[in-house]
């Protein structure tokens, strides 16, 4: 008799906050469904023999950004497609008002629709979005994102006040197309988060933490000293002293208005040790958040290779920022690991550094560089592997109970990973619409075989299956 839609058989289940169990798993209308040491084969539809391979909740790529550079409906498709490739099975974009996106503004309440129409229909993940309030208006529509559009988490860029998002331009306001997006903007954008606190659900604010005061003066001084164009030169033009004082900015307002808040793409070993110190406040609610991109990649390796593709913001550091970095994830102060994937072309990057467009693509690689940096190399548990991929950030951002969870009755997101399989990163393989990779070249030891999303199998071995069934997760 029939009873399953699917069965994982012979299984090491990664349990989040529990550790490994040894077990079958099965599912029925997208939710786990059973956890047992023996289910018959025969009460499933379709049976997955996963002997010798690790069974994770699918990643919770808490750090994205869909259709910054391209058409909306057609990054959907091509880069979540991609996050398939990493075991991610749900993720949270960043959407403003402003240049890039859809490069306009006004009330959420109009635009935030329409952001929903041009990714329905083509995202291969689950997927939900946070939202910037650019103006004194949007910070008005934050009750009702929150209420009304399943909103949990916002987001405030702090060197906006000063530049654009390349850096090669001063006038901020024809850039976010905002009024004054200044400390005062991120004080009343904290209150107006913090009110909406209720019982048992976190409302937070996501901070991009570079102060710009300091960043004229550091980009003024490279460029009057010859102006290198190399990854070298952007990281000594947003130094990491202009994170350690955004930082303190930033959680000295939290702490005024009682606002929970994330610190994004923390980059240096100034950044975390400035996160850790104020972590150690707790009448804080703060979250730590670090990317692939800044634990893996150093710029002394990179311009040695040449070429701008991993110009990105926060810049990438040296080795040094690396290894604290990585300190930082062994001691727990790091809450989860994201991409920060943003796709943008080659032609987009050029050769002078100023003017390339920040950021590029790593979804694809969530699971593979935790495992193989983390797990193979620096001794994390699978389980630490897991809570940092899927379970907090899941926490942090409102999906507690469907995402994040092998428990019964979550959503059957499954990441299934061979943790012996090691291949070499091209782009080719990560099957995402962008034309480079910075990790091009890199040996990663532990893939995923499979991703589930909602019980479907949407990709296995090296393909994705069926067609694009990500829906919108309320938060």
């Amino acid at each position: 008799m029939v009873r399953y839609d699917l069965l994982v058989k012979n299984a090491t289940l990664v349990m989040p906050y529990v550790g490994t169990v040894r077990a079958d798993l099965a599912t029925r209308d997208g939710r786990i469904a059973a956890i047992a040491d023996e289910i018959p084969a025969a009460q499933a539809d379709q049976v997955i023999d996963a002997t010798g391979r690790l069974v994770f909740p699918a990643a919770v790529d808490a750090h994205y950004h869909l259709g910054i550079y391209r058409d909306l409906a057609l990054d959907a498709a091509e880069e979540t497609r991609s996050s398939l490739v990493g075991g991610v099975g749900t993720v949270l974009s960043y959407f403003r008002t402003g240049q890039h996106y859809l490069n306009r503004t006004g009330p959420y309440a109009e635009i935030f629709p329409q952001v929903l129409d041009a990714v329905a229909g083509h995202a291969w993940t689950d997927y939900g979005f946070h939202l910037a309030p650019m103006d004194t208006a949007q910070v008005g529509e934050v009750p009702s994102l929150v209420d009304d559009h399943g909103v949990s988490s916002f987001k405030y860029y702090m060197f906006y006040k000063g530049f654009n998002l390349s850096a090669d331009s001063r006038d901020a306001k024809s850039f976010t197309m905002s009024d004054e997006y200044d400390l005062g903007h991120l004080y009343q954008l904290m209150e107006a988060v913090a009110a909406t606190r209720r019982e048992g659900r976190r409302v937070s604010l996501s901070l991009h933490c570079e102060q710009a005061e300091l960043m004229r003066l550091f980009i003024d001084r490279v460029r009057a000293a010859g102006d290198p164009q190399t990854l070298k030169a952007y990281s000594d033009a947003r130094p990491p002293l202009t994170e350690q004082v955004a930082i303190g900015e930033a959680t000295t307002l939290a702490r005024a208005t009682g606002c929970p808040v994330n610190l994004l793409h923390l980059s240096s070993a100034a950044a975390i040790a400035a996160a850790a110190a104020a972590k150690a406040d707790k009448s804080l609610d703060l979250r730590c958040e670090v990317t692939l991109h800044h634990l893996c990649l150093d710029h002394e390796s990179l311009d040695r290779k040449g070429g701008l593709g991993a110009k990105v913001n926060p810049p990438i550091r040296a080795v040094s920022d690396t290894e604290a970095l990585w300190a930082g994830v062994l001691d727990g102060t790091v809450d989860w690991v994201a991409s920060d994937h943003a796709c943008c072309m080659e032609e987009h990057k050029g050769d002078a550094l100023w003017p390339a467009l920040p950021g590029f693509g790593g979804t694809a690689l969530l699971y593979p560089i935790l495992l193989s940096e983390g797990m193979h190399k620096r001794g994390l548990s699978p389980q630490r592997v897991a809570e940092l991929a899927s379970a907090n950030p899941a926490r942090a951002y409102g999906l507690a109970g469907r995402k994040g969870s092998l428990m019964v009755g979550a959503d059957a997101d499954l990441a299934i990973v061979d943790p012996e399989l090691e291949q070499e990163v091209t782009s080719d393989l990560l099957l995402s619409g962008q034309d480079h990779c910075p990790f091009e070249g890199h040996k990663v030891k532990g893939w995923p075989v499979a991703t589930v999303v909602r019980g479907h199998v949407a990709y296995a071995d090296g393909a994705v299956l069926g067609g694009p069934t990500g829906r919108f997760v309320s938060r």
